[in-house]
């Protein structure tokens, strides 16, 4: 395992690499086919969009909030009985900024300059940087592909697990778009118990899984909420990134911790956007089924592609990604990004920015339509870049 303390460097020089070589493919007239930013465009339901409309149109409605309205915690609570049988409490309830910022800000309700938080490797940045920020120490535990690039709790050593105070878990998995199944979840709870380790789950993705089945929430799993919490968001499932709409779920005493620390930097979430959350979880559900068929679509006409053209790339099982090994001659995903914008317009980011763990693979986003997704298949192929 590979342990980061606060204060080292984060190495973020990749981005700022495809931003400037983006910036100069537009420039000379390129057209590019940015698949690096996993942003929807897909459009929200009009429901939603009339819900914040009418909010806003009314001055009451600009005041501190300062917590969830009735109406927003009786959606989640129905929300999450309907879709993950889970029965919620008030006091397990409570709206974040995103789960970006949640995780972000989590830690501080419970960790510090003592305690080690373990993390994926590879896994979403946030992951790492949020305990980071508390002053923690992050233990890297790996992913692999031989494991479908799930949690092997056997590469956690016992002296490691007894000093963790959290770990972060999230599935279907950014970057890698692989799932966990129920009985992964089950042994997830029964570690955390023997170890006294808090779970932090990020579950954003439930609602696109690609294989056909439906997504799981850790809080189903008996003896969850004892253990952990989950952060759940309504910006992907819903094509609502702009509003920020997430919230915190599962264990009141983390979640009342989490609020006070919250209270001191945060005055609650704006009464139109909570509006449109109601709007989107008691509404037609459409939208739900109509998102996943999208991405489907889309996951099929990359990697079904580029499989015709001599790239193994794996179906996505989750998430709105793509998780490919890169050919074999390069000496580093770097590289292989690079070479392929230059060479196609195609722009997608390399796996080593997710950890050490990812070196040798990238990720796409499925942020076009499939005609799109075709062109750049095309692209590729004509390119040469598979052959060398």
């Amino acid at each position: 395992m590979q342990f980061i303390k606060a204060g080292e460097p984060a190495d973020s020089n990749i981005f700022n690499k495809l931003d400037e070589r983006k910036r100069r493919l537009l420039a000379s007239g390129r057209d590019v086919i940015n698949l690096s930013i996993g942003t929807p465009d897909f459009q929200p339901d009009r429901h939603v969009m009339e819900a914040v409309s009418r909010a806003a149109l009314d001055p009451e409605q600009y005041k501190y909030s300062l917590t969830e309205t009735r109406a927003l915690l009786d959606a989640v609570q129905g929300w999450y009985s309907r879709r993950y049988g889970v029965q919620l409490a008030d006091e397990e309830i409570m709206a974040v900024c995103g789960s970006q910022e949640g995780i972000a800000h989590v830690g501080f309700a419970f960790a510090g300059p003592n305690d080690l938080i373990l993390a994926p490797d590879p896994g979403y940045p946030i992951f790492s940087f949020g305990p980071l920020m508390t002053g923690a120490t992050v233990g890297l535990y790996p992913l692999r592909a031989e494991n479908n690039w799930q949690l092997d709790f056997a590469d956690i050593p016992e002296e490691v697990a007894s000093r963790a105070k959290a770990m972060v878990v999230s599935y279907p998995n950014n970057p890698t778009a692989s799932v966990a199944d129920r009985s992964f979840y089950e042994r997830l709870v029964a570690y955390a118990r023997e170890h006294q380790i808090i779970i932090l789950h990020d579950n954003a993705y439930s609602d696109l899984l690609l294989n056909g089945e439906q997504g799981l929430s850790f809080l189903s799993i008996p003896g969850a909420k004892e253990v952990g919490i989950e952060f759940n968001s309504l910006s992907k499932t819903y094509n609502l990134t702009g509003m920020r709409v997430s919230f915190t779920l599962g264990n009141r005493e983390i979640i009342s911790r989490f609020r006070a620390f919250r209270s001191q930097i945060d005055y609650g979430m704006f009464y139109p956007i909570q509006a449109g959350a109601v709007a989107a979880l008691t509404g037609p559900q459409e939208i739900v089924a109509r998102n996943r068929q999208g991405y489907m679509a889309r996951r099929d006409a990359l990697c079904g592609g580029l499989r015709k053209i001599g790239w193994d790339v794996p179906d996505a099982q989750g998430t709105m990604f793509v998780w490919a090994r890169i050919p074999e001659r390069f000496g580093s995903s770097v590289e292989f990004v690079l070479e392929l914008m230059e060479k196609t317009g195609v722009i997608c980011v390399p796996g080593s920015a997710f950890g050490g763990q990812g070196e040798g693979y990238v990720r796409f986003a499925l942020v076009v339509p499939p005609e799109r997704m075709r062109e750049a298949v095309e692209r590729i192929a004509e390119s040469g870049i598979l052959k060398g």
